[in-house]
């Protein structure tokens, strides 16, 4: 039995409607599931620490074993024509792979379990054609559902430090990934501040939740996440998502 949400999708505006059997919302528009917890909050305005974690404990959903590790290396090849990245453990075991594609209007990232490309296991896509390199939902390639949106902030991210919003699947802001004014500033404006690694931190709520390191490498690049104090219910997909995007933007200003 299917009820009518009181409020638009977040992405195209539509209309909503209460899927019981999966116990998700469905966007007969865009043609995928909505996490429940309500009917989605329309806006982006701000969060506070505390409305900040009861958006997230809302919307949280089962969150696959994968995706709730504490420490995760992101590696890029980039003696290869298409950028190349893999997903690791601390252990450098193989979790996932992506290849980014050379000829799009709108990216649509596809990460996988290895090489094969045979099992997709989660979808990075940019929301609009015209916001270049702006928001993007991260989304369950099994289900199809919105695990959170990634939205990149240009205008500081061009011109001071690299600053990123994380959102919940309903578009409200719950996180940051940014990295500090000073050394932002020194990367872009200090002679041979390109050869500075990022060092960004995630925040949850206002609250410091995860650190992203990167080490530059003669055949590639390599970021490592260490995870802090994330709730057990948020994915990590959604900031593995930001990160992989962070190593695409670089590739793409070289």
């Amino acid at each position: 039995m299917r009820g009518i949400a009181t409020t638009p999708c977040p992405v195209c505006g539509g209309p909503l409607a209460w899927n019981a059997q999966n116990n998700q919302w469905w966007c007969g528009n865009e043609r995928k599931y909505y996490p429940p917890g309500g009917p989605p909050a329309t806006g982006t305005t701000s969060a506070s620490p505390s409305s900040a974690q009861a958006a997230m404990a809302a919307s949280a959903q089962p969150v696959p074993a994968l995706w709730t590790q504490n420490f995760y290396r992101i590696r890029k090849k980039v003696l290869a024509i298409a950028g190349q990245y893999w997903i690791e453990d601390q252990a450098r075991n193989q979790l996932a792979y992506s290849k980014q594609k050379l000829l799009r209007l709108k990216e649509d990232i596809r990460v996988y379990s290895d090489e094969t490309m045979a099992q997709e296991l989660f979808q990075i896509r940019q929301t609009q054609i015209l916001d270049i390199w702006g928001t993007f939902a991260i989304v369950d390639s099994s289900t199809n559902a919105i695990l959170g949106y990634i939205r990149r902030r240009a205008l500081s991210s061009s011109l001071v430090a690299d600053q990123w919003e994380m959102r919940d699947p309903y578009n409200n802001l719950v996180g940051e990934i940014k990295e500090s004014t000073g050394r932002g500033l020194a990367r872009k404006y200090v002679p041979g501040g390109g050869l500075i690694p990022e060092k960004l931190t995630m925040t949850l709520g206002g609250q410091p939740i995860a650190t992203i390191n990167q080490q530059f490498k003669i055949i590639g690049d390599i970021w490592e996440i260490q995870c802090l104090n994330v709730p057990s219910t948020f994915d990590r997909r959604v900031f593995l998502g930001g990160v992989l995007l962070m190593g695409m933007i670089e590739r793409a200003r070289k």
